[in-house]
């Protein structure tokens, strides 16, 4: 086990700090580990991490503006210059311990051997409100409840799923869908014939993701000329299922 890096947190909601806390969890065990300063901790904290949108921060800046020993990273608008680095909202953790890493991981450790399990964090955080109801068209019996289960633990528990093309296109008639996600190894049709056929349902799906396990370049144009607002690369993993959340 290496050693204990302290963070101070000044702001952010509680959801957040569930997230931060459940990640700083996870590091433990790693080259660095990172865990919440408080006052009662053994040592200084070496890192602040401050949340700009909150009502906290203000005093926190004015007395560490002469403390440029003590490295910041701020969330939000208008960081003052001294911080190291700046990152917006939608957060993702990930980033920003990678971040962290690249002060404090031992440069003969390279930072992308760092594999995060983010399986434990809460990812309502990254649920978009406008998804009411979910179509999973995956002719895979175990993709399919896997990507019902990510969903679900965003809150999204109102998930059709389909087997086929043809099963996707009548689900349509008779509901609504704010996200479809497509394989497009659906075995009666072409995939991208039913996602163009998607697209053209009056009203309109809020949002067509495709999965493949193709991730090409090519791939992706083709996903994006086609109206689709994501590819999601099989197999799934939860970090990939988290940024597509926050893109949506």
């Amino acid at each position: 086990m290496g050693p204990s890096v302290y963070v101070k947190v000044v702001g952010f909601k509680d959801v957040e700090r569930h997230a931060l806390n459940t990640v700083f969890r996870l590091s433990m065990g790693r080259s660095v580990s990172y865990g919440l300063w408080t006052p009662e901790a053994p040592v200084a904290p070496s890192l602040v991490l401050i949340d700009l949108d909150s009502y906290e921060p203000a005093l926190e800046l004015t007395a560490s503006e002469p403390n440029f020993g003590l490295t910041m990273i701020c969330i939000g608008h208008n960081a003052p210059q001294h911080a190291w680095l700046t990152f917006e909202r939608p957060l993702n953790w990930p980033d920003i311990v990678s971040a962290m890493d690249s002060l404090f991981v031992p440069l003969a450790q390279s930072v992308t051997d760092f594999k995060l399990d983010l399986d434990d964090i809460d990812i309502r955080a990254f649920a978009p409100k406008a998804v009411k109801m979910s179509l999973l068209v995956e002719p895979s019996r175990e993709d399919r409840l896997y990507l019902r289960a990510r969903l679900a633990l965003a809150g999204l528990t109102k998930v059709d799923d389909a087997l086929t093309g043809a099963q996707a296109l009548e689900l349509t008639k008779k509901s609504h869908y704010d996200l479809v996600v497509v394989g497009l190894d659906v075995p009666d049709m072409d995939g991208w014939e039913l996602i163009r056929q998607l697209m053209t349902l009056e009203p309109a799906i809020g949002c067509v993701v495709v999965s493949s396990k193709d991730t090409s370049w090519h791939m992706s144009e083709h996903a994006e000329i086609s109206g689709c607002q994501g590819l999601l690369a099989k197999p799934f993993e939860p970090i990939k299922i988290i940024e597509l959340l926050r893109k949506i």
